[in-house]
């Protein structure tokens, strides 16, 4: 009998393996080995139970896939559907089966569809929605913490024209911050918006954060990773926070839908306005009259410049000539570093993102591709889904005269002159330039 406790080789373990295989009994292979008996038997017993674990049918559904069970026609004509009928979804597949099978084929489910559909890769990526990234909701304590800004829908004028008021309230004071006419416009503009910050700021001050709604003007609504707006920007380059409301009005923002409706009554009602000046010279007197001397209910019937009288300026000092030399581009660089975006590759080998094409290359066509950004060098990271990057390329539209729009230009002139009659970018431009220290127009 051989020895007990000796370590077997593995040249020894297959060899057990190999008589057992043929036939020998257990003594015959340890007399023929020099082994114990029980040394064999240890070996055939694993040998056996791994054979037999390679034999076992795999446990749940066979390896044909989700519709395995059913015929092959119905996986072949949901294929030919799905390619004819892209925005076809597993439900409506389902229902137009029952045109091209027997009535007495059994119909698969509408989850074994869908499971089939990823299977066979005709489904589309999910993509997961990635919202912009933005400061922490608070209550705010003092004035200019946090300001409502919103433009009020087209008001129709008695003279038959109409105005679109962009306001700003300040949340904690109540002061009317700004109301600025945009005259026969019904959806106010960037510039327009830039224009009321502006006039805003010049005479309060910057406030810590603006709180925006999801209007396209501000919010990137036609993806699931937004790109942030150039107004959006150009506020986080001047040091001013941005938020977006999670619910709609009035749930959030109700103040500034109050202000829409005091300010109309109080400057447009009644009156034949047919000059934007005049609109303009109506909308600064009232608001001068609400914040200096109507009181207010929810402040104890004072105005909000008597409750808090250091709402007059934030304490953070704007003027139209700094704006340059505020814009701080590694705010907007850092902003940017915390963003993640997906995008589809064009059939040209394009990507749009923040309203610049970017050309990737035709072998990338159809290809989802994230999209990070590099604030040390200011490059967007691409990395396609099916590999063969990252791909490095310079970001584009983001300089400072971009995001100061129709003030860059206004800035370098020292005399402007205007075409009449003034259009509303006239009249914008108007107002800047009037605010510009040293300029003639």
């Amino acid at each position: 009998m051989g020895q007990r406790g000796v370590r077997t080789t593995l040249e020894e373990r297959i060899e057990i393996a190999e008589r057992a295989q043929a036939g020998e009994t257990d003594p015959a292979i340890a007399a023929a080995m020099g082994r114990s008996v029980w040394t064999v038997r240890k070996w055939r017993r694993r040998y056996q139970a791994q054979e037999q674990e390679k034999r076992a049918p795999p446990m749940g559904r066979p390896p044909s896939g989700a519709l395995g069970s059913f015929p092959a026609e119905i996986r072949e004509t949901l294929r030919q559907l799905r390619k004819e009928h892209p925005g076809w979804g597993p439900e409506t597949l389902r229902l137009e089966l029952e045109a091209y099978l027997p009535e007495s084929w059994r119909l698969p489910s509408r989850s074994r569809i869908a499971a089939f559909l990823r299977q066979e890769g005709l489904t589309r990526p999910y993509e997961r929605r990635q919202p912009l990234p933005q400061p922490e909701a608070g209550h705010p304590q003092r004035p200019h913490e946090v300001w409502e800004v919103d433009a009020q829908g087209a008001v129709h004028l008695a003279s038959g024209h109409k105005v679109s008021i962009v306001n700003i309230v300040d949340v904690v004071s109540r002061l009317k911050v700004e109301s600025t006419p945009c005259w026969q416009v019904s959806h106010p503009s960037r510039l327009d918006y830039q224009m009321a910050l502006r006039r805003g700021f010049l005479r309060h001050g910057l406030p810590q954060r603006v709180t925006l709604d999801h209007d396209t003007v501000f919010y990137d609504n036609a993806s699931a990773s937004p790109f942030p707006t150039l107004l959006h920007l150009w506020l986080i380059g001047l040091g001013v926070e941005v938020s977006f409301i999670e619910h709609p009005p009035p749930r959030d923002h109700s103040r500034v839908e109050r202000t829409h409706q005091t300010v109309e009554r109080q400057a447009l009602c009644g009156e034949p306005w047919a000059d934007p000046a005049e609109v303009w010279q109506s909308l600064n007197e009232r608001r001068e009259f609400l914040n200096s001397r109507y009181p207010c209910r929810s402040l104890g019937r004072q105005s909000p410049l008597t409750a808090f009288p250091e709402a007059r300026h934030s304490g953070r000092p704007y003027r139209l000539e700094w704006e340059e030399e505020m814009l701080d581009m590694r705010r907007v660089w850092e902003y940017l570093a915390q963003g993640r975006w997906v995008r589809r590759v064009s059939s040209q080998g394009q990507m749009v993102l923040g309203g610049q094409s970017y050309y990737l290359g035709p072998s990338f066509a159809g290809q989802q591709v994230k999209v990070t950004f590099d604030p040390e060098k200011q490059e967007l990271v691409c990395c396609p889904e099916k590999g063969g990057g990252p791909i490095r390329l310079p970001i584009r539209g983001l300089t400072k005269a971009d995001l100061m729009g129709e003030l860059s230009p206004l800035r370098a002139v020292p005399a402007y002159q205007l075409t009449l009659p003034l259009s509303m970018a006239g009249w914008r431009q108007l107002g800047l330039a009037e605010a510009l220290t040293g300029t003639t127009f």
